[in-house]
This record gives C-alpha cells, sequence and structure tokens, in this order.
C-alpha cells in the first residue's frame, strides 16, 4: 500500500511538469503566430507563461532529485569506502531535507501573505496564492524524492529502480 502511494507521489511531479511544458510550448507557439501572422497576440499571454514557467521549475525539480539529474559534485565521495559514502549520504540528505524544509515554511509564510492580502494577477485575476503555492508543493515534492532517491540509492540498492 504504501510502495502504491509513493509511486504515485513520484510520478505526480513528473506528470504535472512534463502536461505544464506541454502546455507552455503549445501556447507560446501559438502566441508567435497570432502576434506575426495575424498581429492580434494574446494580451493574457505573458501572465499565463509565467504560472506556466512557475509549475514546470517547482514540480520539475522533484522529478529531477528522484531521478538523480540535479547537480551534484561526487568525485571526492567516491574515494571513500562504501560505508563512508552511506554516511556521507545520509548526512548531506539530513543538510538537504533541512534546507528545503525551511525553503518549504518560508514559501507557506508567503503563499498565506498572498491569501491575507488577496493579490491577483493584473489581466486574468488570477489569486497570486495560488500561483505561488507551487513553491511549497514543490518543496514537499523535492522533500520526498530525495529520501526515498537517497534510501534507494545507498540503504535498498536492490530496489533501485531504473529512470
Amino acid at each position: 500500500m504504501l510502495k502504491k502511494i509513493l509511486a504515485q507521489i513520484r510520478e505526480l511531479d513528473l506528470i504535472i511538469a512534463a502536461t505544464t511544458l506541454g502546455v507552455l510550448i503549445l501556447f507560446t507557439f501559438a502566441n508567435v503566430v497570432a502576434r506575426y501572422f495575424f498581429n492580434r497576440p494574446i494580451y493574457w499571454g505573458e501572465e499565463f507563461q509565467l504560472l506556466c514557467i512557475i509549475v514546470v521549475v517547482f514540480f520539475g525539480v522533484g522529478a529531477g532529485f528522484r531521478a538523480g539529474s540535479h547537480v551534484a559534485i561526487d568525485f571526492m565521495v567516491e574515494l571513500f569506502s562504501e560505508k563512508v559514502q552511506k554516511i556521507l549520504a545520509v548526512f548531506v540528505c539530513l543538510i538537504s531535507v533541512t534546507l528545503i524544509l525551511y525553503f518549504f515554511i518560508q514559501g507557506s509564510v508567503f503563499v498565506r501573505q498572498m491569501y491575507e492580502t488577496q493579490r491577483v494577477t493584473n489581466i486574468l485575476r488570477i489569486p497570486f496564492y495560488i500561483i505561488y503555492s507551487a513553491f511549497p508543493i514543490g518543496c514537499l515534492l523535492i522533500i520526498i524524492n530525495y529520501i526515498n532517491a537517497t534510501y534507494r540509492k545507498y540503504m535498498n540498492p536492490r530496489e533501485e529502480s531504473p529512470e
């Protein structure tokens, strides 16, 4: 049961990021056609593109951590024994999770401020708290994926799934 839930969470960020990226690309192409061929750009396009970029970045980061495609400088770690590598991996994971948890808390405070002030975008009138809620949600997904990836790689390597 827990494995099934984790598998769904693992894929959720990637599905959201990939779908939003596809929408962003199609919308940007449509706006270019509207602007240069019909001389009628989509006037709310910039706001929509900003929303899409925020979602792609903050949901895509979780997928990047899970796949191990984030920037890592590990040539020094590879000089140590396997046991020391595991200890270092846990230590780095704890530091990273603590930092990302801090970002989650600060992002949640920011989202709450946007909710309390009821700020909205100029044209589409989308509440900023909805747009910026991608940040704390993305932080939670990063934490879940990072802990899971570290566990699979260093603590239980036989269950590491290929990605």
